[in-house]
C-alpha cells in the first residue's frame, strides 16, 4: 500500500489537492507515520470554487496551509466510525460539522467515496473543498 500522498497521485483525480498539498510544505507531514484520516477535495471540488481562488490560495501559503489542515483529522476514523460522530477536531484546530443522517456530509460538503486506505491513514473522496470560518 502507498502512503496518503502517494494514494492520492495515484487516484489521478486529485492533481489540485495535490499541487496545494506541495506548495504548502505538507508532503512531508502526510506521509509521515500519522495515522491521519484526510477528507480529499476532487479536482472538481476544486474547480466549484470562484475563478483564481486556487491561485490565490497558491500565492498566499499560511492561509493555504489553514485550510489543508482543516480537511486533515488525527487518527484513522474509517466511515463506519464516522457515522457516530456529530463533528471532528481536524488538525487545523477548529471543528467540522458530521451528518450522517443520508449519506456523509462534511460541512456541506458530500462524501463520495468512504474509505480509501493508505499505508498512514484513511481518505474519504468530497465533492467540495472545506473552508474554515
Amino acid at each position: 500500500m502507498a502512503d496518503i500522498v502517494d494514494t492520492a497521485v495515484n487516484a489521478g483525480s486529485f492533481s489540485t489537492l495535490v499541487a496545494a498539498v506541495k506548495a504548502a510544505g505538507l508532503v512531508d507531514t502526510l506521509k509521515g507515520k500519522g495515522p491521519f484520516t484526510v477528507f480529499a477535495p476532487t479536482d472538481e471540488a476544486f474547480a466549484k470554487l470562484p475563478e483564481g481562488t486556487v491561485d490565490g490560495l497558491l500565492k498566499d501559503i499560511p492561509k493555504l496551509k489553514k485550510i489543508l489542515t482543516y480537511h486533515v483529522v488525527s487518527g484513522k476514523v474509517m466511515a463506519s466510525d464516522v457515522t457516530k460522530l456529530k463533528s471532528a477536531k481536524t488538525v487545523e484546530g477548529s471543528e467540522v460539522k458530521i451528518d450522517a443522517s443520508k449519506g456523509v456530509k462534511v460541512n456541506e460538503s458530500t462524501v463520495t467515496t468512504a474509505d480509501v486506505a493508505a499505508d498512514n491513514g484513511v481518505i474519504h473522496i468530497i465533492d467540495t473543498v472545506l473552508i474554515p470560518a
